[in-house]
């Protein structure tokens, strides 16, 4: 058996063809889709990279694996303490080493590890190749060497590789000879009216129109395509167009390597294949753009696409699911067991049956948080999303926002106030939800709380003072008087 895991950064499951976007951004994973098994209702609960992440590879939730930011306490992994072995628990148990325990030769072709040093997600690859750039890197930095390492490796049997892109990740790097194949077609979906692109304008926050590069509107020379600041609606479009391009870069890239499969009858009945990515991005939600920064629709919805040798082909899964719930999933279909002793256990739920036959194991619900940018936490449930916001990042959020998604993708209609219904709803499975997660948990602090108490979300720490300079003597002026009412002085 052969594996190939696609793992793509910041990929919106609504801008690929197979989940319904309108521009032919992904005909490769499109076809791929359609020999597989697609989740339509994916999710990542632990937004963004460093997070997700250790959800994925640990199968446990940031409550209980202790990662939850990008900075401080809560950027590492707890300690198992004194019942660690020779080894350590997450280490056995996690993702990669489940391929390892199952005979397969593992290689990964990614810098995450280096760029968060985040060491333990290379935990049970044989091989480990890192371009060097921590992040900086376009696609074709990565596939040579990946197709390098097929021509050398790629006929012998049981091997699992894991492939790693970041070009849809902010800044938007596609080679500057690499020509745009959206700027001649509209939006499918132009729902950034003049009336929104001037509330746009005049938000106060960042990574808005005015500030692309989160606090500044620098540009730098390395990425050409990335602008620094948006000024009208069609620099809105060229800075889509350009998200879109890295989709189908990253698309393209994918089919050298199918390309290479086929040509060498490697594309076959015991090829698996699974596509997926770690978070999404808003582009334009709530005035944020090029940001994976909110526990959010846009941010926390992310494709999971499985070809498996002997399981459903063309299936459109529609149950909630999370990323937490792959660990299981892969653990029961390649028959590996738990290493533990102490306990160690998934907060995950295999839906290895689902592959097989259709079978639902989805969740009522899903709770999704993020702490890097802005401390919020949310519950995807029926086709609503209901976001509790503790620190907003310095953006001007409510305290609580409730959206029907199926209506209003883009979360343009806040409806807290007229369904406090559905926001008690909410906010019970979130309360319930958390009472399990503590007490399964080994310490007794929830990591949100330890983010707050270091200082808040590590991208907006010391930003405070810095950006109501910014703002002072412009149309968003305004926004100073309501930072300091919210969010008191920065300390």
């Amino acid at each position: 058996m052969r594996v190939i895991m696609f793992d793509i950064d910041t990929l919106r499951a609504d801008h690929m063809g197979c989940y319904g976007y309108g521009r032919d951004t992904t005909p490769v994973m499109d076809e791929i889709a359609k020999e597989g098994v697609r989740f339509d209702n994916y999710y990542c609960p632990n937004a963004p990279c460093l997070p997700s992440r250790a959800s994925l590879i640990s199968g446990q939730y940031g409550v209980h694996n202790g990662i939850l930011g990008h900075g401080g306490t809560a950027a590492d992994l707890r300690l198992q303490g004194r019942n660690r072995s020779f080894t350590d628990e997450c280490s056995e148990n996690g993702l990669f080493m489940q391929f390892r325990r199952a005979g397969m030769h593992t290689v990964s072709f990614s810098s995450f590890a280096e760029r968060h040093s985040a060491w333990w997600f290379n935990a049970g690859f044989n091989e480990c190749f890192n371009v060097g750039k921590r992040g900086g890197e376009s696609a074709e930095m990565v596939t040579p060497h990946v197709l390098d390492w097929l021509e050398r490796n790629g006929r012998k049997d049981n091997w699992m590789m894991h492939v790693h892109y970041w070009d849809p990740h902010t800044p938007y790097r596609t080679p500057a000879d690499y020509k745009s194949c959206f700027e001649n077609d509209p939006l499918p979906d132009q729902w950034i009216t003049e009336e929104i692109w001037e509330e746009h304008v005049r938000h106060i926050g960042p990574h808005g129109a005015n500030e692309i590069n989160m606090w500044n509107d620098d540009t730098f020379e390395q990425w050409p395509k990335h602008p620094g600041r948006l000024e009208n609606l069609g620099d809105v479009k060229y800075f889509m167009d350009s998200y879109d391009d890295g989709v189908r870069y990253t698309d393209d890239n994918i089919g050298q390597i199918v390309g290479w499969l086929k040509k060498n009858d490697l594309y076959d009945d015991d090829l698996a294949i699974i596509i997926t990515a770690d978070h999404g991005e808003d582009l334009g939600e709530f005035g944020v753009y090029g940001e994976h920064g909110m526990a959010d629709e846009p941010v926390c919805r992310i494709p999971m696409i499985i070809r498996w040798p002997g399981m459903g082909k063309g299936t459109v899964v529609k149950g909630f699911h999370d990323n937490v719930d792959l660990l299981p999933t892969i653990q029961e279909l390649l028959g590996t067991s738990m290493v533990t002793w102490d306990d160690y256990r998934y907060d995950g739920v295999s839906y290895a049956q689902t592959l097989r036959d259709g079978t639902d194991c989805s969740r009522p619900y899903v709770v999704l948080s993020q702490c890097a940018h802005v401390c919020q936490r949310s519950v995807r449930f029926e086709d609503y999303i209901y976001i509790r916001t503790v620190h907003g990042g310095y953006h001007l959020l409510p305290d609580e926002m409730l959206f029907d998604i199926k209506n209003d993708p883009h979360q343009l209609n806040n409806l807290a106030e007229e369904r406090p219904d559905l926001c008690a709803r909410g906010a019970k499975m979130i309360l319930d939800w958390n009472d399990e997660m503590m007490k399964t948990s080994r310490s007794d602090t929830d990591p949100m709380w330890t983010v707050m108490r270091e200082g808040g979300p590590e991208h907006c720490r010391g930003q405070l003072q810095s950006y109501m300079e910014r703002i002072k003597g412009t149309p968003r002026e305004y926004g100073i008087a309501l930072l300091k009412e919210k969010y008191g002085e920065e300390k």
